[in-house]
């Protein structure tokens, strides 16, 4: 069987990443798998795809991924592949778009990643709508997406599907801390906070920084990631006269490293698709403390701490009851690291494959 994942571009975000670690598994699997950009700009997780020999990359430029025109590259890879999987927009209308020009029988299906998007008002609906019927089968990643997806498109239950993201539990599990000093002054007893997500909306990297006013000097904060809110993140940090407590890693490949060197993980959002983070954050054996909102609530609540979004000094006294309480971190830590065994990588590939035969 041969699969083509298409997708906008594979800069460092959610649904990239998961590309990015889901294509070995296919591999692993015996399907044939390649993968199509709209925008092939050398991101790092293209060169680490491009490292496998038995995936082919291609790209259909370096530009606008909102360009219409871009409609009639992908018609002729839709000739070449049973399956075409495609994630994000535009893609998703592109894609839909070729299909019905090119009378292709091969197969399109979606993954929504996301539980909200600004298409969805009145005149997105139907547009969203027309669209949509075009691929045979829509994939959601959380029953909350499922559920916003379906009553957003009003379509037959036939067409959609949940499959849960996954990650790759035996590549943070084993992971080792990473040896870097990350700041200056190294007090004996020093904290590290960590939160991995890019600095766009709806993350809300603010209230982490917000929070450091409430704790003591010795607990600091590393942030990871890029994106157009990093300025006014490091605005803020200025204001607040924090640069000694705060620091941007940027975009980072090691990512399990990081979470193991660190002793909380926290993802403050304002709501969240089924994120990878989250995930990866609880499969490290550290504490996972998460904003109480659509997406991280049904996969947080019972096993790591949740605070009310946006609310900075609740989330203060939260990581100071996780650092005063040993006990207490040990079992939220244990718990977290339970609860990241039901999103395994492996389940998800497999769940993927079946739907990829049955559609064929």
């Amino acid at each position: 069987m041969k699969v083509l994942q298409l997708t906008n571009s594979l800069i460092t975000g959610g649904a990239e990443k998961l590309l990015m670690d889901t294509v070995p598994f296919y591999v692993k699997k015996g399907i044939i798998i390649d993968l199509l950009l709209l925008d092939g700009t050398e991101h790092p997780f293209v060169s680490i795809i491009k490292k496998n020999e038995r995936v082919m990359v291609y790209s259909l430029g370096k530009g606008n991924i909102y360009n219409p025109f871009l409609v009639f590259k992908i018609i002729p890879f839709l000739k070449k592949y049973d399956v075409v999987h495609v994630h994000l927009f535009p893609a998703l209308y592109w894609v839909a778009i070729a299909k019905l020009l090119s009378f292709s029988n091969t197969k399109i299906v979606f993954t929504e990643h996301n539980t909200l998007n600004r298409r969805r008002n009145f005149i997105g609906k139907y547009l969203d709508r027309f669209i949509y019927t075009k691929y045979s089968k829509i994939i959601a990643i959380s029953e909350l997406v499922y559920t916003n997806l379906k009553k957003h498109l009003n379509f037959d239950n036939e067409r959609f599907c949940i499959i849960k993201n996954g990650v790759d539990l035996e590549k943070i599990s084993t992971a080792l801390a990473t040896t870097n000093v990350f700041f200056k002054n190294q007090e004996p007893d020093q904290k590290i906070i960590i939160q991995v997500s890019r600095f766009i909306y709806p993350k809300d990297q603010k209230t982490v920084i917000n929070a450091l006013k409430y704790l003591p000097d010795n607990i600091k904060l590393i942030l990871v990631g890029d994106g157009e809110l990093r300025k006014e993140c490091e605005n803020l940090v200025r204001g607040l006269y924090l640069e000694e407590r705060v620091k941007f890693l940027g975009v980072r490949m090691d990512i399990p490293q990081l979470l193991k060197s660190s002793d909380i993980v926290v993802l403050s959002s304002v709501y969240e698709g089924l994120s990878l983070s989250s995930i990866e954050g609880m499969a490290s054996g550290r504490p996972f403390v998460a904003s109480d909102v659509p997406g991280l609530t049904e996969v947080v609540k019972g096993a790591g701490v949740l605070f009310p979004q946006g609310n900075a000094k609740e989330l203060a006294v939260q990581i100071l009851r996780l650092i005063n309480n040993p006990v207490y971190y040990s079992e939220v830590s244990d718990a977290c690291v339970e609860r990241s065994k039901e999103f395994d990588i492996n389940r998800m590939v497999d769940r993927y494959i079946n739907l990829y035969k049955e559609l064929k």
